[in-house]
């Protein structure tokens, strides 16, 4: 590695194959705290969600006939950055020196005296194969795999690939960055005496729900993949070991395989709902609508909570106002009994969860995640009548709850704990994958994601269906000209998942 410099430094880091669960902690923990993100065509713009909102983002993306900069402009702003005294992730895709020219960028960063590290990530030349069902090693098979470029500089005089020690040597043979040269080099490895019939599997953005392979014969898989239009980028696998895929394919029978779904959650909670739909094989896109911001008034709100010791009831209506509150209760005050003798209530099973993770146990919660359910629960537990009820909620949220509760005679004090705000940021350009790409199906948990997804004014894709999280929020869509295609029957991220599912698969 290079001496340490006073300056900055930069972080040659491998953003992995394209699979968001595939990328190693530390480039999660650098991308959070870069000054500024370099990054290229094959990395996973989903990875940027981890960056600072200060952080500068730049795509250097490179693909063939398309250059955003010259590799030599690429060196200059690493240089350039790190000298400034940034920290600078340079993001590339799968491992920065597998055929990555991170070896380049570490020498014009060694040449400059400066500080660098290199962070490996998960390459596709075996992730890609393995999703497709094709281990790359195989005791019964081969016990040894080949890596080359069908991308060479293009000054060289001859090709560096020795395809006669190729076919020689066997095994396996993995071909990264070749595709739009397959008739030549297939052409080339029969020339040198590989035979006809290997097998041949060709993997297109591999391990991301977009993934596809196409299976043939050395002799024909040139033909049939320009006969499909089989383009870039993609991994070639050279070897017996591919026929193993038909046993041994998983990735692509998964439920929603193949189906693109359009989260509109917050930023900081579209994880889990993505996290869920991804793992059932569907191409999430995640469109933040709304934001989550502090209350307009929040020293009122600080006020209210500081004297919560002194309520009957508390009652929290989302996760976000779990967070707001024991964000301030935990500045006042050091203590959890400090909340005093108040008994909490919840409306739906992720608000009750929340406030577990606070250790607070939950006294009443309805089995409907609705206000009125709320209400209901409050009549068979004795009424309200003269209790006190702090009610932590948004701004602007419906006004079902504090009436009821009043008619029924409580006393009711609303803490405004956050206020929800329209999403303008567009970091992963998920807005640009929605109208180039479309989707089959959009998402919505809240009737604030309608609102404000309609609000942007985007284009609806064709054929796009709606699935909701419950009937307030179906109310939202419905009342804004939107057909309902499906309610969860569990008003929480769970049922709608499980709601999209059964919806895809009828099961």
């Amino acid at each position: 590695m290079a001496s340490e410099s006073k300056t900055g430094k930069c972080f040659l880091v491998g953003a992995g194959p394209g699979d968001l669960g595939l990328v190693t902690l530390r480039a999660k923990e650098l991308l959070e705290r870069a000054d500024v993100i370099v990054y290229d065509y094959l990395c996973n713009p989903e990875m940027l969600k981890w960056a600072a909102a200060a952080a500068e983002v730049i795509y250097a993306g490179k693909r063939a006939g398309e250059h955003t900069l010259t590799q030599e402009e690429i060196n200059a702003l690493l240089v350039e950055t790190s000298r400034a005294g940034k920290t600078v992730v340079r993001l590339k895709g799968g491992d920065p020196f597998l055929f990555g020219r991170g070896g380049e960028e570490a020498q014009a960063l060694a040449s400059a005296g400066l500080s660098f590290e290199v962070v490996p990530g998960v390459t596709s030349a075996i992730a890609a194969p393995a999703a497709a069902g094709i281990p790359v090693t195989h005791r019964g098979m081969t016990s040894h795999v080949t890596f080359f470029t069908g991308h060479e500089e293009p000054g060289k005089a001859a090709s560096a690939i020795d395809f006669g020690a190729l076919a020689k040597l066997g095994g396996t043979q993995v071909m990264l960055m070749g595709v739009e040269r397959l008739d030549a080099i297939t052409r080339e490895m029969l020339a040198n005496g590989m035979r006809a019939d290997l097998p041949v599997a060709l993997i297109r953005w591999g391990t991301t729900t977009r993934q596809e392979t196409l299976v043939g014969k050395l002799n024909n898989i040139a033909d049939r993949a320009a006969g499909l239009g089989f383009e870039p980028p993609a991994v070639a696998v050279f070897g017996d070991v591919v026929s193993l895929r038909e046993q041994l394919k998983w990735f692509e029978d998964r439920p929603l395989f193949g189906k693109r779904i359009v989260v509109t959650r917050t930023r900081a909670q579209a994880g889990a709902l993505s996290e869920q739909l991804r793992a059932l094989g569907s191409d999430v896109i995640e469109i933040p609508t709304i934001r989550i911001e502090p209350p307009t008034d929040l020293r009122a709100f600080a006020e209210l909570v500081q004297d919560a010791h002194s309520y009957d009831w508390i009652v929290f209506t989302s996760p976000n106002g779990v967070n707001a509150f024991f964000d301030i209760f935990y500045k006042l005050y050091d203590d959890a009994r400090e909340i005093g003798g108040a008994r909490i209530a919840a409306i739906g099973p992720g608000t009750a969860a929340r406030l577990k993770e606070f250790h607070i146990h939950v006294d009443l919660q309805p089995e409907e995640f609705v206000a009125e359910s709320v209400v209901k629960e409050f009549q068979k537990d004795g009424g309200v009548e003269n209790l006190r009820i702090l009610l932590a909620r948004a701004e602007q949220a419906r006004d079902v709850l504090p009436k009821q509760l009043s008619a029924l005679g409580g006393i009711v004090d609303e803490a405004f704990a956050y206020k929800t705000v329209p999403e303008t940021r567009d970091q992963t350009g998920a807005r640009r994958r929605l109208l180039e790409q479309g989707a089959d199906l959009i998402t919505f948990t809240s009737s604030s994601t309608v609102e404000n997804f309609l609000a942007l004014g985007l284009p609806w894709p064709a054929g796009m269906q709606v699935g909701t999280i419950g009937p307030i929020t179906s109310k939202a869509a419905r009342d804004r000209g939107l057909t309902v295609d499906f309610e969860a029957r569990r008003h929480d991220i769970p049922g709608l998942v499980e709601a999209v599912r059964k919806f895809y698969t009828g099961q």
